[in-house]
């Protein structure tokens, strides 16, 4: 019987809650045996329940006390803190639990930021954060100091029910060898073998220009993610979990979609626990080392994940089998590691040569599978988001499309390399909407951040959570310019590239950077944009289905910037997404255009 997690918490933390009274305790013992003085018995129990409160401040003063001291020997400050009214920074958690719910993205720490400055401490549960949305602290975490930041054993200890041992959830040699297990299948001739595109897309659009027909809208996000689904498990396993199969989602309103056949399709089955699981561990991340206390009798991520198990593992055993079968050796000489991947091998087949595991091989499918089909799903979602609320991009986009590749020809890696407005367009959206819009790492020695815009270095301390948003980077006015909550694809093509780009390129991380940069940017690039050229081949308007699209809350309107006009409510988890899905209508193209 698994013990629940509450009771796992409270037996790791019980010693520590305990110390504080049994020091008074044994204080007390000692003074009458030892000197004879004799503590009034009233006072033993007042003296116990005050011991603990007294602790805990003590050790608060003397640690804000000590970070001051090292900070100040290295020529350095703290960042300024968040102010806090509850003990405990139980506000602060309030209100970030409140926002992660029911919030716009970011707001909670926008504010602060805008208080305080780029990068602040923020206290939750009397555990220091440190925040920051700088390029300069971002770029000194993800690359020159790499070695001083890690995943760390909070985010392992917060996420393990997820990503396991995977490639997002390790560090030192447990991260380079599933980075090198990995890298071979991310080559250039291995991204731009576009069959597995051109089959999904081509479902997925057909069934799209069905539904249309019929008169319905169609929620691009769920058929998109079907797309990137199929596509990305007939890459990793080499066949699809056909959730495409399973037909597009029907309006809430219509009673077609209602049907018990739908939602118990296993590829369903699979994809919505899949986002539920990552959903309990984005709110599981806001409560740190105590996160068992919000899952006090059951771990909330794992019974979603014993679903995509039973899923994701009879593909995996039959994979083991068959190594087993043919006696292939299995290499475990690291110069081995990056050897060439076999034709017609899939990351599948190349996992198994490096280790017949079956729990390490799931956990990196699983960890691929998120960098694969949310990230690009997710991508493609607010791309045709925006189309719909930017005709003129439209416009021109199609106008890209249709004089370099034409109404029909199936796109090459290099008709989409010479796309530089399509390249725009992508790029525009991720950075207003970036798939990861929050991470965060952990510091594994004393380090200290650049000095900015003439400041003072900030200190941070060892073993200190750094949470950073490129999410409010990407929208910074100071590093983009006044037009920076404006979507604006050719802020990419024009002079706006080299006066604020070019000479900080760390303001535009949407796939990280540094030794951990993202494997699969390539690949997104041309899946992404793969797909928009078959979209917009065979449609040549999208419009939002206001009808029945879920829209944001009313008082929104009232906001500054792009707050203000959003038309759908997105949300973050592991990776950014709609609420209720992004409903739209598209008008098919004509069969012969002519730019």
């Amino acid at each position: 019987m698994e013990i629940p997690p509450g009771i796992v918490y409270l037996a790791q933390t019980l010693p520590r809650f305990l110390l504080p009274a049994a020091l008074v305790y044994c204080t007390v013992r000692l003074l009458q045996a030892v000197l004879g003085i004799s503590i009034p018995e009233g006072l033993h129990i007042p003296a116990y329940l005050l011991s603990l409160p007294l602790a805990f401040t003590t050790r608060v003063l003397y640690t804000e006390y000590n970070d001051k001291r090292q900070a100040a020997a290295q020529g350095a400050v703290l960042a300024p803190r968040v102010h806090s009214r509850w003990p405990g920074g139980l506000d602060i958690l309030a209100r970030s639990v409140g926002n992660f719910k029911n919030g716009y993205m970011g707001d909670n720490m926008a504010k602060e930021i805008e208080i305080h400055g780029t990068t602040v401490i923020v206290r939750t549960l009397f555990e220091n954060r440190i925040f920051t949305t700088e390029p300069e602290n971002i770029k000194a975490i993800l690359a020159t100091k790499f070695n001083s930041f890690a995943k760390g054993p909070l985010f392992w200890d917060q996420v393990n029910s997820l990503l396991g041992t995977g490639v997002f959830n390790s560090d030192g040699d447990m991260w380079k060898f599933h980075r090198s297990m990995t890298r071979p299948f991310f080559s250039k001739d291995r991204i731009s073998h576009f069959d597995i595109f051109e089959k999904h897309a081509e479902d997925a659009i057909s069934q799209t220009k069905s539904r249309l027909r019929e008169g319905y809208p169609v929620d691009f996000q769920d058929m998109v993610s079907r797309f990137t689904l199929d596509s990305a498990t007939e890459f990793l396993f080499g066949r699809d979990v056909c959730s495409l199969s399973a037909g597009l989602v029907y309006p809430p309103s219509s009673p077609l979609s209602k049907s018990v056949a739908f939602e118990n399709h296993p590829a369903n089955v699979f994809a919505h626990a899949f986002a539920e699981a990552q959903i309990a561990a984005a709110y599981r991340g806001r409560f740190g080392t105590s996160w068992r206390l919000a899952e006090f009798w059951s771990d909330n991520i794992k019974k979603h994940m014993n679903v995509c198990y039973k899923f994701i593992d009879p593909i995996l055993n039959e994979a083991l089998r068959k190594k087993k079968e043919m006696k292939e050796s299995i290499s475990t000489n690291p110069d081995a590691r990056d050897r060439e991947v076999k034709e017609g091998e899939t990351l599948l087949d190349h996992l198994v040569n490096y280790t017949e595991d079956p729990i390490v091989i799931r956990d990196e499918i699983l960890n691929i599978m998120i960098a694969g089909r949310d990230t690009t799903a997710g991508t493609l979602t607010f791309v045709v988001y925006m189309l719909s609320q930017h005709p003129e991009v439209l416009r021109r986009l199609r106008e890209e499309i249709l004089s370099k590749i034409g109404s029909s020809r199936r796109p090459t890696y290099d008709d989409m390399r010479d796309m530089k407005y399509m390249r725009a367009v992508i790029n525009e959206t991720l950075r207003l909407y970036p798939p990861v819009p929050f991470n965060a790492r952990t510091s594994t020695e004393p380090v200290v951040w650049p000095s900015v815009n003439g400041g003072k270095p900030i200190y941070i301390p060892p073993n200190t959570r750094t949470p950073y948003s490129v999410f409010l980077m990407h929208r910074r006015k100071d590093l983009w310019g006044p037009d920076a909550e404006e979507f604006d694809p050719d802020r990419f093509l024009d002079e706006r590239l080299h006066k604020y780009l070019t000479k900080n390129p760390f303001i535009f991380v949407p796939f990280n950077a540094g030794p951990r940069i993202c494997l699969g940017q390539q690949f997104a690039y041309s899946e992404v944009s793969f797909f928009l050229v078959r979209l917009l081949q065979a449609f040549s308007s999208v419009s939002l289905a206001t009808d029945t699209q879920t829209a944001p809350p009313a008082e929104w309107a009232k906001a500054s910037g792009r707050k203000a006009i959003e038309k759908v409510i997105f949300k973050g988890h592991l990776t950014m997404y709609a609420r209720d899905g992004v409903w739209v209508r598209m008008g098919e193209a004509s069969q012969i255009e002519v730019v």
